[in-house]
Order: C-alpha cells, then sequence, then structure tokens
C-alpha cells in the first residue's frame, strides 16, 4: 500500500497546482482524486467529432494582472495572444459588452450620445469603470435616465437568466465584474496579460501534474479513498456543504446546460461571444474559433443555458453570493476548524467564492506559501 503525504481532491487549478508545488517543492507523495473521468476541472478541453477542440464546461479565457501566476503557468505551456471581445444584442444591434462609450455612439442619435459622453467624462472621468447600481443613483436626470437604459437593456434581463435573482437581490461585486466604462476599449478585459495556451487546458493540466510524486485517481469519490489509503493532509476543492452531507443545509449554486453544435460554416459570428440580455432563453453564444484560432469549413458554437443547481444531478458552476449564504458558509468553515482539522478547504467551491482561473492559481500558490512556512511535508 502506497503512503502518501497529502490527498488532494479535485483535478482543477487549484488541486493541480497545489499538487504540483507539494510535489515538486517538497518532495512530497501526493494522491490526487476527482471523481470526473479528466484533469482540469471545469477548464478541461477536448476534441469534438469536427476535430475541433472545444471547452465542455464553457469558454475559459485567461487574463491577469499577476505576472507571478502568469510565469508559474508558463513554466507548463506556451500562449497564443487573445483579447476577448463580446457584443450583446441590445435593441435589434450588437454592441460591445461591457456597455462603453462605442456602445452609447451606436444606440443613441449623435447629437443626444455626444451629450451624455461629455457628461459621463465630467462625472466620472475618461477610462473609467462605474457599477451600473452607482450609476443608478446619479442626481442628474439625464444620467440616471442613461443608468435605467443601461439596467433594463444590459443588466437586468442577463442577471435574472444567469442568477434567478435581480442584480439588487445579489452582492454588489456581480455587477461590479461587468461595469459601464467611460472609455473606447472594446475589450471585454481590461487584464495587462490577455492569452490563451497554445495548445489548449487539458494539455497544460498534464504538463503541471507530469511528477514521479503525483499519482492521479480519475472516476475516484473522495469518499471511496479516504478510509482505505495510508493518507497524509487532506486538501479539497469540491464544494464543503457536501463534505459535511449538508450538515447545515445546503448552499445554493447556480449551474449551467450547454448546447454544443458544430456548423458547416467558416465563422458564425464576428465575435467570440454574443450575449443576449433580453431575448432568447439562453445567455450567450461563443464560438470556440475565436478562442483556439481553428478554423476552416466547420465552427463550434457553445449555447449557454443557466439553470438552477439540483445536487448529485446538475454541476455547481457558480456559488450565489448573497449575505445569508456567506453567512452559511462561515457556519461551515467554523465547523471544520473543530471537526476536522486536518482538512484544508479551497478552490471556488470549497472557498464558496468566484474564481477566474488566475485568481484560483492564486490561491493556490499562497497556500502553499502558508503550508511551505509551516514546515509540513
Amino acid at each position: 500500500m502506497t503512503a502518501y503525504d497529502w490527498l488532494i481532491v479535485g483535478a482543477g487549478f487549484t488541486g493541480a497546482v497545489l499538487a504540483e508545488r507539494l510535489a515538486s517543492q517538497r518532495d512530497a507523495r501526493v494522491l490526487l482524486v476527482d471523481r470526473r473521468d479528466h484533469i482540469g476541472g471545469n477548464a478541461y478541453d477536448m476534441r469534438n467529432e469536427a476535430g475541433l477542440l472545444y471547452h465542455k464546461y464553457g469558454p475559459h479565457i485567461f487574463h491577469t494582472n499577476s505576472r507571478p501566476v502568469f510565469d508559474y503557468l508558463s513554466q507548463f505551456t506556451s500562449w497564443t495572444p487573445y483579447e476577448h471581445r463580446v457584443l450583446g444584442l441590445i435593441k435589434d444591434r450588437l454592441v460591445p459588452i461591457p456597455f462603453n462609450l462605442t456602445s452609447l455612439s451606436l444606440l443613441f442619435p449623435k447629437a443626444e450620445a455626444d451629450r451624455l459622453t461629455s457628461l459621463l467624462i465630467d462625472k466620472y472621468g475618461l477610462e473609467t469603470s462605474v457599477p451600473i447600481l452607482d450609476l443608478k443613483t446619479s442626481s442628474d436626470a439625464a444620467l440616471n435616465d442613461l443608468a435605467a437604459f443601461i439596467y433594463e437593456n444590459v443588466f437586468y434581463g442577463y442577471t435574472t437568466k444567469q442568477w434567478g435573482l435581480t442584480p439588487e437581490q445579489l452582492s454588489p461585486s456581480v455587477t461590479a465584474r461587468i461595469p459601464v466604462r467611460i472609455s473606447y476599449d472594446d475589450r471585454y478585459f481590461p487584464d495587462s496579460i490577455q492569452c490563451m495556451p497554445s495548445a489548449g487546458y487539458t494539455a497544460l493540466f498534464e504538463r503541471i501534474l507530469n511528477h514521479k510524486n503525483i499519482d492521479v485517481a480519475l472516476n475516484t469519490d473522495f469518499k471511496d479513498v479516504r478510509h482505505r489509503m495510508r493518507l497524509g493532509r487532506v486538501i479539497y476543492t469540491g464544494a464543503i456543504d457536501e463534505f459535511f452531507d449538508y450538515k447545515l443545509g445546503a448552499l445554493p449554486y447556480r449551474s449551467l446546460d450547454f448546447d454544443f453544435q458544430t456548423q458547416r460554416q467558416n465563422r458564425h459570428q464576428l465575435v467570440c461571444t454574443v450575449n443576449y440580455p433580453t431575448s432568447q432563453k439562453f445567455t450567450r453564444i461563443t464560438e470556440m474559433g475565436h478562442l483556439t484560432q481553428e478554423w476552416g469549413g466547420q465552427t463550434t458554437l457553445i449555447i449557454e443555458y443557466p439553470q438552477e443547481h439540483v445536487p448529485n444531478k446538475t454541476e455547481p458552476y457558480y456559488p450565489i453570493p448573497r449575505e445569508e449564504n456567506n453567512a452559511r458558509h462561515n457556519r461551515y468553515l467554523e465547523f471544520a476548524r473543530n471537526e476536522t482539522p486536518d482538512v484544508i478547504f479551497a478552490g471556488r467551491l470549497g472557498d464558496y467564492k468566484y474564481y477566474n482561473m488566475d485568481q484560483a492559481v492564486a490561491r493556490a500558490l499562497s497556500i502553499f506559501s502558508r503550508i511551505a512556512e509551516s514546515g509540513q511535508a
């Protein structure tokens, strides 16, 4: 029987990075398990019947302002530059999302658009961002009317489809993620580093986990190995409420249903992603070729339908950021400190936080630093 220093549950970014750091920097023996049949978590990509690379769990675009995170991942992949752009179907016109000064000019008559542009720049400054809920409180009547237009046509419908809640029912951090931009910059992300792993995410994960001290067990549930193998400490990146059999109640999540379509055409849409805030039951259509640069006769689309998460039936994609949910998660953390001090909870599900990929990597590197400083194997 192999003795392991660490059991890590979940082969997404948090789990894989921690496995690599512990194995390569601390010479620890690591068993990494995942109940799915693949590594990479939600960033997993694969080729479809047409031979085109696609993201099985929806589009993943790498962007960061963290040079340490980028340098770490660059040990395991080369990069292809890519700047993500999104259009939204607003009043039968495709305009940049996040809503910006270009969007304004496309949706309003020129004289009105120029006047509103001047008001926005005078109040907030050029190249700034304003959360929509802040813009809605403007004392200027014209800006208040503009905010109402943007709220109704960009935020409200998309948010209620995505979350099943209105913007006001969610933490302000949700709407702040996609602010109104007082800018002509049409890029979706303002980050200084924007790119895609040249060979895809699965290849990146394969290289991260290619270490003699790491054993990977797929199609394996945590409960199936914890008590029948000689294990040291545990890092758990799954849902913390599931870990404790929902003892303190279930934490709510939103899930997604994907419709993958491969069509015989060179290109389906002008940009990678088109949002549908007020029309359609789905929220967005993503065309994979923009991300992979694989073009030629066929193209793969990902159409996203948000849905309620049902434990053991759907995948928990998004923790729902509300005060009462965060309070319940904190009770789980306190319970864990008393009941399972040998377990470290981390990742989007363990921390009950929405993490971008770079944030998940940063979180893993931070946890490793604390482990190393404490002198643990």
